[in-house]
Formats: structure tokens, sequence, C-alpha cells
């Protein structure tokens, strides 16, 4: 089953119709500290774009749960990686803390924020700022051509309230659509 099939089927759920590329997928691990993680969370890894560009990054001692809340793709997701590090969870990014049940070094999401309701977006911002670490980074990525929605700029704003420094990545063109990459980071 493809990304675009799922979001056929569940288009508030999925949020996209292609898969990620490789390029971003390389931007939204770079300059995380992912190389020093203990433990990573990833938030919609949907078909593992961003999960393989994790795992390249992760020592091998270190520790990657993936949330998805879509099911197909978690199945997905759990019969296509045999690595020891990753954890796959059917569930919400919303109950994170209780899932990981640890703090985490870095969260990286793959969510459709922009599609989703604004009370919905806060509950998992705050679920992401509750599980890291003092000092842990969290990244994103935004669509460029959505980039001055009002959903987009709200959670521009959500971001720089709930974290101490954030910064926006050049915009990768070889993605469709073209995106950019949010880091945020948490104050030590």
């Amino acid at each position: 089953m493809s990304i675009t099939t799922e979001f056929l089927r569940r288009p508030l759920m999925t949020g996209a119709v292609a898969a990620s590329s490789r390029r971003l997928a390389y931007a939204m691990t770079e300059g995380v500290g992912l190389e020093q993680a203990r433990t990573v969370a990833e938030l919609g890894p949907g078909t593992g774009v961003f999960t393989d560009a994790i795992l390249a990054r992760l020592a091998s001692d270190a520790r990657l749960v993936a949330v998805e809340l879509n099911p197909v793709l978690a199945a997905r997701l759990t019969a296509t990686r045999r690595d020891t590090r990753l954890t796959v969870v059917q569930g919400s990014a919303a109950d994170l803390a209780a899932t990981v049940g640890e703090p985490v070094d870095a969260v990286v999401s793959g969510l459709p924020w922009t599609v989703m309701p604004q009370n919905q977006r806060g509950y998992i911002l705050d679920a992401v700022t509750e599980v890291l670490a003092p000092g842990g980074r969290f990244t994103t990525f935004a669509y460029l051509h959505a980039a001055w929605t009002p959903p987009a700029r709200q959670l521009t704003a959500e971001l720089a309230r709930r974290f101490d420094q954030l910064e926006r990545s050049r915009t990768v063109w070889a993605n469709l659509p073209p995106a950019f990459v949010h880091r945020a980071t948490r104050r030590p």
C-alpha cells in the first residue's frame, strides 16, 4: 500500500500525497544531535523515509520509538523494518510521554500540522515539550507553498512560544512539493 493510496483513503490522517524525499529526510535529521542521542521519538513515520534517515544516524545502542496513528502504515513499517533499535507504536502523538516512558533527546515529526485542528496541534506540541530532555531538539517540516497560510504561521508561532531557539532551514527543492525544516531547541 502506497502513501498516495493512504492519502486518498484518509487525507486528514495521512496529510501527504507523496512520500518525502531522501533530501528532505537528510535535512530533517541534520544538526539534531541524533548521533549522540540515547532515545529518539518519531511522530508520523508514514512509509519510513525519515525513520531510515534517523536509524542511519543513531548509535547501535540507541532507541527509536516511532508513533504512527494510521494502523495500515504502522503495520507496514513494523513489517518492513528489522532493526532492534526501532519500536513502532500504533497510537496518537498526543500520548507521547506515556508511549515513550522516558525523556527523549530528540523528536522528529512528519505530522501534517496544517491540516489538524489547532487544539490537537497544541496537545501534540505540549506532549513534545513534556517528553524532551533539557537541551533536546525537535524537528519538523513545512511545505514552502503553504508557509504563508494561517495554519502554517500559527505553527511557527506555537513553536516560537514553546522552544528557546527556533531556526528554519534552506528550502529543500528536491521534494514534492518543496519544503523547509523547522529546528527547535529546548533550554538545557
